[in-house]
């Protein structure tokens, strides 16, 4: 009897270890199986513990490397991990390397104007970064459904960022791009409360409508509208005389004395009309990576990348063609009034198709009349090469996006969309008679590039 009774328990385990692995840790405990639980959704990863017995104690933080397996653990509760590991969150929610595509806004618009730099355009870069990194921060928290199925590494749906923290961090950066854009003045204040308007929209409805990529373009717009305004309306009180606005950098303001005579008064939007034709430059630029955009998680299409490759191309041959409505009246000594004389277009032609006497990058007279020759050709062949990088930077990921619309190419093809925005605002400033500060925007390049390859841009 002793016998048998010690052959029962082996004949049991012998079949219970036929059993499969998971039907014995579902019922050796008298419990249901573990349930399993989808990390991009819930943020915890992993299968969770049966409800009657404890899981076992984690081996590290989550949102760490595993030490030995190398694996990442990217599902960190909100507000944890170290500080580094905090910061790269937010870097990758701001996405902090397409911040250098900002300030050209504002410095290609007051080239528009005829003005140096100066502390209206200060404020308005640092207005236009703030509203641009709001837009981000809300985009993401907008999103954040739709990322935790097609992009769950970002932050907010890996849980290295609460849905609270980034629409605080939105709204705290509207208020303080407002705040900055009042200090340039009230018509800076009324183009900068527009352009948050136009960003909020986007982000909270207009994205998913036919009216997206007009939306985003109306805001590039606006903002080189914006440094326009805040320029001018800081400069143009005695414009070229001392303690005035000056216009050393713009070569086209050798008749400073004849513009400022004719120039309306600060406090007014009608003085940052003459950057209304860069403004729509830029936003057609806009325009079309945007609507690339919007297929980049599925892989896109053939066409819409054709497309914009063919508006890339257009805008650098209006880049190429005719000098800004303020370069033609600054290198004639008369400004017309901007919204157009009487019988005139705002870009300076009248209605018969006849434009002012005026200057183009086809040598018939450049903007900057009185300047040597050799200073009019230099000037000449940099805005043909600030505005053949814009080319080589946004056309091939175009064609590439077009000849294998796959999600990389056509990610691709957004970023480079990004980073084009920069030499085009470099062209849009040189061609304005503005080299000095064409150099500059194109300076933000090597910057924009190495961030990039830390943090990405989409």
């Amino acid at each position: 009897m002793r016998r048998r009774g010690r052959a029962v328990p082996a004949a049991l385990v012998a079949a219970l270890s036929l059993l499969p692995a998971g039907r014995r840790n579902g019922f050796a405990h008298g419990g249901p199986p573990a349930a399993v639980t989808d990390d991009r959704l819930s943020g915890a990863g992993g299968t969770a513990p049966a409800p009657d017995r404890p899981g076992p104690p984690p081996t590290g933080r989550t949102g760490e490397r595993g030490a030995d397996t190398g694996e990442s653990r990217p599902h960190a509760a909100p507000g944890r991990g170290t500080p580094r590991e905090r910061l790269r969150a937010w870097a990758e929610l701001l996405r902090v390397s397409a911040l250098f595509s900002v300030p050209g806004d504002a410095l290609a618009g007051a080239a528009a104007v005829g003005r140096r730099p100066g502390r209206g355009t200060a404020s308005a870069i640092g207005a236009s970064l703030c509203l641009y990194e709001a837009g981000m921060a809300l985009n993401d928290w907008a999103d954040r459904d739709e990322d935790a199925i097609d992009r769950p590494h970002r932050p907010i749906p890996s849980g290295r960022i609460s849905p609270a923290a980034a629409l605080g961090a939105a709204g705290v950066l509207t208020a303080a791009g407002l705040a900055l854009a009042a200090r340039a003045g009230r018509p800076a204040l009324t183009v900068a409360t527009g352009l948050a308007a136009t960003v909020w929209a986007y982000d909270l409805h207009l994205k998913h409508t036919k009216a997206g990529p007009a939306a985003m373009a109306a805001a590039r717009s606006l903002d080189l509208l914006l440094g326009a305004t805040a320029t001018a309306d800081v400069a143009v009180p005695g414009a070229g005389t001392p303690g005035g606005g000056g216009l050393s950098d713009n070569v086209a303001g050798v008749t400073a004395a004849a513009t400022a005579a004719v120039v309306p008064t600060p406090g007014t939007l009608t003085a940052s009309l003459p950057a209304l034709p860069a403004a729509l430059v830029l936003g057609a630029h806009t325009y079309g990576v945007t609507a690339v955009s919007r297929h980049e998680a599925q892989g896109g299409s053939t066409g819409v990348p054709l497309a914009v490759l063919a508006t890339t191309t257009a805008l650098a041959t209006a880049v190429l063609g005719g000098g800004e409505r303020s370069s033609w009246a600054t290198a004639r000594g008369a400004v017309p009034q901007p919204g157009g004389a009487p019988g005139q277009d705002l870009f300076g032609k009248d209605l018969s198709g006849r434009g002012l006497p005026g200057q183009d990058l086809s040598g018939r007279g450049f903007p900057g009349r009185g300047l040597p020759g050799w200073a009019t050709d230099l000037l000449r062949l940099l805005v043909i090469g600030l505005t053949g990088a814009y080319l080589r930077t946004a056309g091939p990921p175009l064609l590439h996006a077009a000849l294998n619309p796959s999600p990389p190419l056509t990610q691709r093809a957004v970023g480079g969309g990004i980073r084009a925005m920069i030499p085009l605002q470099a062209a849009l400033a040189a061609r304005a008679g503005s080299p000095v500060t064409g150099l500059a925007v194109m300076g933000l390049v090597p910057l924009a590039r190495s961030l990039a390859r830390k943090v990405s841009l989409t």
